[in-house]
Formats: structure tokens, sequence, C-alpha cells
């Protein structure tokens, strides 16, 4: 068994985030909600150069996305395959009340929550509406045990189900995920495991190219 993760391209909701951090806002400009967030005109370049990566390689026998329309245009783009299983799944990590909130929005608007998110933990902390990483982990090892036993599998979604599947391919604490989550996961990276053993993770070479 092969596992290649793809977190999805740039999305306009990722640019928009970055905007907000910036400027200080509370509130994330994004106008859709959260499983209509395209990619942005720099994400669909993006997957055109993973495409040309993943081009180099053995074709996957399997391609799962999530539902969410940046992962599914995502991987579009990069194999020009129209066979793409979608799985809920694999959908991004529901931020409930917190959605289009930077941190400062969260701070002001649900001091409360936010003390108890200092005081559980982000992979435990569950936002009012929402989900914690340990409800993705849930979730996820019902997909795990879904998969073939063999086989090339390509899967697109989003950062915090990367870290989650690293948590539980991997093996690890929720100590050492915390510690993991310290780099991000970039856009268009590619993570990637054969029978479990994990051989790259957050490859972005391709598109330093």
């Amino acid at each position: 068994m092969e596992l290649i993760l793809i977190r999805h391209a740039e999305s306009t909701g990722n640019a928009a985030r970055r905007a907000a951090l910036r400027s200080g806002a509370e509130v994330i400009d994004v106008p859709e909600r959260d499983p209509d967030v395209p990619l942005s005109a720099y994400g669909r370049e993006q997957a055109l150069r993973l495409g040309r990566f993943l081009a180099e390689r053995e074709p996957p026998d399997l391609i799962i996305s999530s539902p969410y329309l940046r992962s599914l245009e995502t991987v579009r783009l990069a194999t020009g395959r129209e066979d793409i299983r979608l799985d809920e799944r694999l959908r991004d990590r529901d931020m409930g009340a917190f959605y289009r909130l930077t941190p400062r929005g969260i701070r002001q608007r649900f001091p409360e929550e936010w003390r108890r998110k200092q005081e559980l933990g982000k992979f435990y902390f569950r936002p009012p509406g929402g989900e914690s990483w340990s409800d993705i982990a849930l979730r996820l090892r019902s997909f795990l045990r879904d998969l073939p036993a063999e086989g090339r599998v390509l899967v697109s979604a989003h950062d915090a189900v990367i870290f989650v599947f690293a948590y539980l391919l991997d093996g690890l604490t929720e100590a050492e995920l915390m510690e993991l989550e310290r780099t991000s996961v970039a856009n268009c990276s590619v993570s990637h495991w054969r029978d479990g053993e994990r051989l790259v993770f957050n490859e972005i070479s391709h598109l330093e190219r």
C-alpha cells in the first residue's frame, strides 16, 4: 500500500486569511461557505506544477478527494482525471462558530472559549459547533480501514487532515503531533507513506522549480 497525500493548492480563503492577519482584522473576508471556497489564481498554477511532478511518477490506482471544492479542483488540475472518488471523511476541520475568525477575533468574541482552548490543548478542544483534532482522528481511522490492502492511493485533503494522518500512520503521541504541527503543511505539498513507513512529509520542491 502506498498513500500519497496532497494538501489543496492555495485557495481564496488562504489568501484572505493572510490579508486579515496582516491588517489585524477579526474577521476573514470569505463570502462562501467553507465547502465552496475555490482556488486562487496562484493556487491553480500550483496545482499545475504539482501535476508536472506527479506525471514523472507512477500513476495512482485510486484517487480520493475531500468533497470541498478547493481539494477537488486541485486534484483535477493536477491529474487531469475525472475518476475521482469523493469521501466526506477527508473534509476540512469544522471550525463551528470560529469559522471566518482570526485568532484575534476568537479572543475578542469568545474569551471563555479561548481560555478553555489554552487549558485543554488543540488536540481535544472543540470549538462551539465544531470539531476537535481527535474528532478528525476518529473519521480518518474509519477511512484507513476502508482502503484496499494494496495499491497506490492519491488523497487530496486539508492541512489538519494531513497532520492527523501523520498522527495515525506514524503512531505519534499528542505531544509529538503538536510538535509536528509547529511547521505548517504547505499548500500543494506532498506527503508519502509506503506500507506504513513515512517516505516524505510536506515536500514542496516541485513548487520551487
